[in-house]
Order: structure tokens, then sequence, then C-alpha cells
């Protein structure tokens, strides 16, 4: 007797053909037996095999309107190397920037450090990558602060990075600055020309001097540490000379104001925020011992090239920029850091508000409704896309139920994939 029952319809797969998890699955047995990592870099690779897997538990989706559609979804892992990971993040973040932003022009900074300073970075991260934010961040407002062509307090948000388009280790900061500042009184708000925010050789120059500052008293109080071919460091000739090497060359701060407006600043900026060294949909081919990649030309703009590794040099790339555990690579100096969010911030707002009064009208006012937003609200707003509209009939709504059979088990190493819909 057959069944009148329409049968179920699952959606098929929808996520890159490639993904970093299949290089770890494949080639990270080998790789942990062969170097040490650290706590944090096993538990990335760990977390990125199982994210969205059977091993995570996972739901299924219904299409309520009876068109027969089912989705299955497995869990994520959300650790924050994971290229799955970040999307709604990134949206969150990027809603709470534009909650904050005052209605003025930003500028887009870019710092670079000398790549001589890698191999001591890479061993000292926990040191040094705070001294690259104290450095940047004190040396960008005093400048602003003292220099006679704005004498104002900025605000930013910096946002550290640690690779380049090969994935090789290469650490600089991304910050978005105001284009003008309170004055000391706070009782005026000072704007800087437009194509200019402050001098950028002398902003080179004061940060290298109070990074090398910083630098030199971690060695004094021998926080730091020096292995393999760094190990000359420890002497305090070989420091000396190294020191010296270093005031030497040119440190790099590029200046730009990249948009229009100020939430187009931070919507560029979001792209950067949570992103992790190399995405999924970059991943061209993986081989017995080879992995292809494509990366940004920067000889020719607008166009692609590719890059092939080794399996183990790609995986010793990727984990290169997992970072220490708790550390914080977003932040906010100025008028935007926490502690003026509700004084400075907000006499800002009010200045800039009474100079340019039409400019700043949708910008003015807290934005309370995005503040009560569920997290598929948020979404929806910020991506365009329903995550719960069924996307076969476009009328149902989907609902969440329970999958059995998927439970949490982190005691097995997770099959491969299931993925029937990677949403």
């Amino acid at each position: 007797m057959q069944s009148n029952t329409a049968p179920v319809q699952v959606k098929g797969p929808v996520r890159p053909h490639l993904e970093v998890a299949d290089i770890f699955r494949s080639h990270g047995q080998d790789y942990r037996k062969e170097h040490s990592l650290t706590t944090e870099q096993l538990k990335a690779m760990r977390d990125i095999q199982q994210c969205r897997t059977v091993s995570l538990g996972g739901h299924v989706d219904v299409c309520h309107n009876g068109c027969g559609f089912m989705r299955i979804s497995y869990n994520s892992c959300r650790n924050r190397n994971c290229p799955k990971c970040q999307s709604l993040q990134s949206a969150q973040w990027l809603q709470k920037r534009i909650d904050r932003m005052l209605p003025t022009e930003y500028f887009h900074v870019v710092i670079t450090f000398p790549h001589q300073l890698n191999p001591l970075i890479l061993q000292n991260q926990q040191i040094l990558y705070p001294i690259i934010f104290q450095a940047a961040a004190q040396s960008l407002l005093q400048l602003a602060r003292d220099w006679k062509g704005l004498k104002a307090q900025v605000g930013f948000t910096a946002i550290l990075h640690t690779w380049n388009q090969n994935m090789l280790f290469h650490p600089h900061l991304h910050m978005v600055v105001t284009a003008g500042g309170l004055d000391q009184s706070q009782t005026r708000w000072i704007s800087s020309t437009d194509k200019f925010l402050v001098p950028v050789a002398a902003l080179s120059k004061k940060i290298r001097g109070k990074f090398l500052h910083l630098l030199k008293r971690a060695w004094n109080q021998q926080k730091l540490v020096f292995r393999g071919t760094i190990d000359h460091l420890r002497t305090h000739a070989g420091f000396a000379q190294f020191i010296n090497e270093l005031y030497g060359r040119k440190w790099h701060a590029y200046v730009k104001r990249p948009f229009s407006g100020p939430e187009q600043v931070f919507r560029y900026l979001s792209q950067y925020t949570h992103r992790v060294a190399i995405s999924n949909q970059r991943l061209l081919e993986i081989t017995d011992s080879q992995v292809t990649f494509a990366a940004r030309d920067n000889h020719n703009p607008g166009e692609k090239r590719t890059v092939t590794v080794s399996a183990e040099e790609f995986i010793r790339r990727f984990l290169l920029h997992v970072l220490p555990a708790a550390f914080v690579k977003i932040r906010h100096y100025g008028l935007m850091a926490p502690c003026n969010a509700k004084t400075k911030l907000e006499t800002a707002r009010k200045l800039i508000h009474l100079a340019r009064p039409r400019t700043a009208q949708d910008l003015s006012e807290p934005n309370l409704e995005a503040a009560t937003q569920t997290w598929h609200d948020l979404f929806l707003q910020l991506t365009g896309v329903d995550p719960m509209r069924c996307p076969k009939c476009r009328k149902g709504i989907l609902i969440r139920q329970p999958l059995s059979i998927l439970q949490r088990n982190s005691r097995t190493r997770p099959p491969a994939p299931m993925f029937l819909d990677s949403s």
C-alpha cells in the first residue's frame, strides 16, 4: 500500500566545497605528532574540526507551511578562530558601533611594524601584543592633543591583524579615527581638515619611540623569552644592537579617509573585526600533500593569484594567528573608550549636533530598538537574509525541533561532515 504523503525534501549543501576543517582532519594528527602546540592552538584545531558536525549536536528546521522542506543543522563551535563562526558576531559588533558612532567623518589608519620584530612577537605574544596597542594608541592620542593643527581628543577603534594574503605573520593595526575631537575644555568640537588628520611622519616616529621604550622596559624586567634564531637577544650587547637597528628603520603609518560617511566606515571595518587568517571560500584545492588557495594580487589591483604550500606549512601558517586565550583584539580609545561612552562621547555628539543638525539628526539618538532585537531580527536587518524563512516555498516559517539522533558527544572523533545545510 503506497503512502500519499509527499516525500520529505532536504536542502542540499550550500557550504564551500573545501574547508580548513578538512585539512585539519586529514593532516592535523600528523602535524601534532611533529610539532609542539599551545593549548589555544590545540583547542582551535579541535573546535574547527567539530564545528557543525554531529559531535556538537544539532536540530531540525521544518517548514510549517507543509511544503515538505526539512533542514538539518549542526551546532557551531563558536571558536573565534573558526572560519564558519564569525558572521553573526560581526553583524552584532557592527550594530553596536553604528549605535555609538559620532555623526562626523572618519579616517582609516593602518600601522605596520618592521618584520624584524616578527620572531620576537611570536614568542612573546602575551607581552608584545598589548605593547603594540599601547604604543599606537598613546602616540595617536598625544599627537592629536598636542599638534597645533588639531589640539583635540579624538576617538578611535583599533583592531589587531596578524596575517597577510599569504597567511604569513604580519602584525598590524587597523584603526578608525574620528576626523576631529573635543577641545581641552570639552565645550567645542574641533574638526580636522578635509584630507588631513595628523602628520603621518610624526605619528610613525612617535609609535617607534614608544614601542621601543616599552620593549626595552620589558627586557629589563626579564619578561621576554628568546629561543632559536633570537637567542642572541638575551645578552645586553645583542639586544642593544637590535634596538639600534630598529631605531634606524622607517616605521609605516598609512592614513586615509576611506568613505564618505561614518556608517560606511564601520561596515568596511566589520569585514576585519571577526575575520580569521583565511576564509573557506579562498581554498581551491586540497591534495594528499598540498593546499592551494586564492590570494589578492597586490601588483594587479582587482586580480587574484594562487598560492600552493604543503599541508604541513598551511597548518603552521594558520596556527600562527591563534591568539592567546582571553586576549582582546578589538579595543576602543579616547572618546570611544568605555569610560567615556556616557560622558565625553555624548558631549561630542551634542556639540556636533549643534554645529550640523541636519547631518546629525538620524545619528544623534540611540537606537533603542536595536538594543532589544533578537538575533533573528538583527541578522535580518544587517544581512537582508531571513534565516527562518523556508527557502523552498518562500512563504513558510521554519519551526525548530530537536533531533534526537544528534547527541552531544565530544569523546569520540567526529565523522566526516554531515552537512545537509550549513546555514
